[in-house]
């Protein structure tokens, strides 16, 4: 991959992010320009390369030879939640690979526990996400212990790190069981030191029932006794599993495998006086009952440094090396005689080189570069070389919120006082897709940041609505896996292949992505429809969690509604020039209508855009005021105080979504005749007005009323119910349920949310689809 000649990939990454500047501006959007940061410029990375220092500094980053997740395409590395459920790349659709590489880790799962107990302090997360990384991080019931390694009687420096869901048991361990494909059996450093040069050819023809004894030995980390390390087929090795502790005390598999190999071992599990199960032969611990034993023996650990936090099996460390130009340099100097140094603080940034083109090798790019590569050793002053790996981009998006907090701060990466002002974010917007890797990150960052005693609060963000996808049309060659543009696929019959070579061409319905080439440039949409148009279809339809196909034909509803709301106003101003100036409030029956649906409307607008965040709720409720007004007669257009002041209402409601037609239909609503209504400043602009505000509405109370019942936003039918009924949403949806409509339209659907339009007697429930048709 290559850039033009002569420019530079940062220089590419500057045009690119003016480009969408612009496109976003180009959408009206309002942001506070002012705060806008640069991940990728050396003064936002420098402070992600001093957070990376902290955590060094901590003891939450190491680097270790590990099987990876390899892109073929991209040429680097990926972490687990970057390859989806078919093994393929989330960038660019690749199938993924397996290789060996040394690479750098941050210890998550050193706050796996305190990342699954925050989950209970987010009551306005939604449960799917919260589920997700729930069940993501696992139950955290074991932990990993660290066991030294001793060959002909002389310690090495491996060290093995072996979850247990027994920790308090750790005293019963026999010995080591380890699968053949551990990564300790691939390392060639100590392969070499094993001086075993028939063991990969045993661990190749190894049967299910081979037990292989390695001529190593472990050290107990509690008590400094050796025990045996086997090699095995276990049927519990799993993609989680790549080692086990051997504790036969209480595990009857454990007991079976001792007694076939002939180790000793000794029990420590006993009971009490009360029946209770307590640990025995296990030092200061013994006496103590399971539970107890658990929390002081992973304490004991934690304090001592050999592992004991508590975490899951299936829980890894965050993998955040990348081979690869695009990312933040990893500040660490490699020196023959002082190892991994960190790089000084006061160094900071360490810049990346200017390139002109990126090899593509499947090595980083940085590695070419020697002037750069080349360094004195920051402790001893002797050669030393600059780690090549840059940081995933998860590692700067993990803080920016932080960053915006004190966008222009010169000394450090954020003011605790401002930080601790302003956080936690009281509303974080974002696709699902990130539900455990940027959010469980962030979350990570937060947390550590908490404990170093930066922040006040542990948890990022206080409120989430997690939006759902933009769906393009993507094509992907069967063979590899690779995505490619639309314009060359073409039809074979009914089916896609690939223009050229005639290979076969699968397509789906993915979120859009400039790697996927199913992207809909936003340009275009606003160039064809105009600015407000675009905004509103994009908001309306579906609600936000919804995934949306993108289908431009369905834009001509919009459009319609538009033209409509633009002749209703038309209209008024028409009408007010022959009006009397004389209010006619209250005394008509169509007025008390419009009085009491404006009060509806506010209410539901409001709540949609302030608690709920359904915007294409809100659209349909002003869709349905456009409607109303739209019906009444001209006497009545031309007199009536509470049309005017609905229709004034219903432009600002539609401000925010659409403000340049808003702008322009209030500056003929403010220049119209003989106008009545004292509610507004008509010396100013549509954005400029007070929010509507409900005002006491008196009605009798009915003794029955006809409850609306939508799903997703579409009306299905209508059910007659009590008032009292109508006005209650568990109420409503028990009776929904059980009407005609329910049983038809709801049976067998997964409800996720339940509106209920306080005396708009509307039920809106919303099922959770996978995706949807705007």
């Amino acid at each position: 991959m290559s850039g033009p000649t002569g420019k530079s990939v940062l220089a590419l990454s500057s045009c690119n992010i003016e480009h969408m500047r612009k496109q976003l501006q180009s959408l009206s959007m309002c942001f506070d320009w002012d705060r806008e940061i640069f991940t990728c410029r050396e003064d936002y990375y420098k402070w992600t390369q001093y957070l990376f220092l902290k955590l060094f500094q901590s003891g939450f980053v190491y680097q270790k030879l590990s099987w990876v997740n390899w892109d073929p395409v991209d040429q680097t590395v990926l972490a687990n939640e970057q390859v989806d459920d078919e093994g393929c790349s989330w960038r660019s659709g690749a199938k993924v690979e397996k290789q060996l590489l040394k690479q750098w880790f941050v210890k998550m799962t050193h706050y796996s526990k305190s990342l699954l107990d925050g989950l209970d302090e987010l009551p306005c997360w939604s449960d799917g996400i919260k589920s997700m990384q729930a069940n993501w991080i696992s139950d955290c019931s074991g932990c990993a212990f660290q066991f030294k390694l001793k060959i002909r009687n002389e310690l090495i420096d491996e060290v093995l790190s072996i979850y247990t869901d027994r920790p308090e048991c750790i005293f019963g361990a026999a010995c080591l069981v380890l699968s053949p494909d551990h990564i300790l059996l691939r390392n060639k450093d100590f392969q070499d030191k094993l001086l075993d040069s028939d063991l990969q050819t045993q661990l190749a023809n190894m049967t299910k029932d081979t037990v292989l004894k390695l001529s190593i030995l472990a050290v107990h980390p509690f008590s400094g006794e050796e025990v045996p390390v086997f090699v095995a087929n276990d049927d519990r090795f799993t993609e989680y599993y790549d080692g086990l502790i051997c504790i036969p005390s209480g595990c009857k598999h454990d007991l079976k495998f001792v007694q076939t190999q002939n180790i000793p071992f000794q029990e420590i599990i006993s009971r009490n006086n009360d029946s209770k199960e307590i640990i025995i032969s296990s030092a200061q611990f013994s006496g103590m009952v399971l539970s107890e034993a658990k929390e002081a023996i992973t304490a004991y650990a934690r304090h001592h440094n050999f592992g004991g936090h508590m975490t899951s099996a299936r829980q890894f460390d965050w993998l955040i090396s990348r081979q690869r130009y695009w990312g933040t340099p990893i500040p660490i100097i490699h020196c023959a005689k002082c190892k991994d140094v960190p790089v000084p603080f006061d160094q900071l940034p360490v810049k990346l080189p200017k390139l002109s083109k990126l090899s593509g090798k499947g090595l980083s790019p940085l590695t070419e570069i020697t002037d750069w590569i080349n360094v004195k050793c920051p402790n001893c002053g002797g050669d030393a070389r600059r780690e090549t790996d840059t940081m995933d981009t998860f590692v700067d998006s993990a803080w920016y919120f932080l960053r915006f907090c004190d966008p222009h701060n010169l000394s450090e990466p954020f003011d605790s006082k401002l930080a601790n002002l302003l956080m936690p974010v009281d509303l974080y917007i974002g696709g699902k897709e990130h539900a455990i890797m940027h959010l469980l990150y962030a979350r990570f960052i937060t947390h550590f940041l908490h404990d170093e005693g930066l922040l006040q609060t542990k948890e990022p963000f206080k409120r989430l609505l997690v939006q759902g996808l933009v769906m393009g049309q993507s094509y992907r060659v069967e063979a590899t896996g690779q995505y490619i543009p639309k314009d060359e696929v073409e039809l074979s019959g009914n089916t896609a292949v690939l223009r050229g070579t005639g290979e076969a061409v699968s397509t789906k319905w993915e979120k859009m992505s400039k790697s996927k080439y199913n992207g809909v440039d936003p340009e275009d949409i606003v160039n064809t429809y105009g600015i407000d148009t675009t905004r509103l279809f994009i908001l309306s339809g579906i609600p936000p969690e919804h995934d949306m196909l993108w289908n431009t034909e369905a834009i001509s509803g919009v459009v319609r509604w538009k033209n409509r709301l633009w002749s209703l106003v038309t209209r008024f101003i028409e009408l007010k020039e022959g009006a009397p100036t004389e209010s006619s409030r209250g005394t008509h029956k169509l007025e008390q209508k419009l009085r009491k649906e404006r009060w509806i409307a506010i209410e539901e607008v409001t709540r949609m855009y302030s608690e709920e965040y359904m915007l294409s709720v809100a659209i349909s409720r002003l869709i349905k005021m456009t409607n109303i007004l739209r019906k009444m007669p001209d006497n009545l257009v031309q007199n009536c105080v509470e049309f005017e002041e609905m229709l004034c209402d219903l432009v600002i409601m539609v401000a925010p979504m659409a403000p340049h037609l808003t702008s322009e239909l209030w500056k003929g609503l403010s220049n119209a005749s003989n106008l009545q209504s004292q509610c507004y400043q008509w010396d100013k602009d549509v954005l400029e007005q007070s929010w509507p505000v409900l005002t006491q509405f008196e009605e009798s109370t009915p003794k029955d009323v006809e409850l609306y019942i939508q799903i997703n936003n579409i009306t299905k039918g209508n059910i007659v119910v009590p008032y009292e009924v109508a006005t209650d949403c568990e109420a409503a949806a028990k009776i929904t349920l059980e009407s005609d409509i329910g049983k038809v339209h709801l049976s067998g659907e997964n409800i996720s949310r339940v509106l209920l339009g306080q005396k708009g007697y509307v039920i809106n429930f919303i099922t959770e689809e996978k995706s949807r048709h705007l």
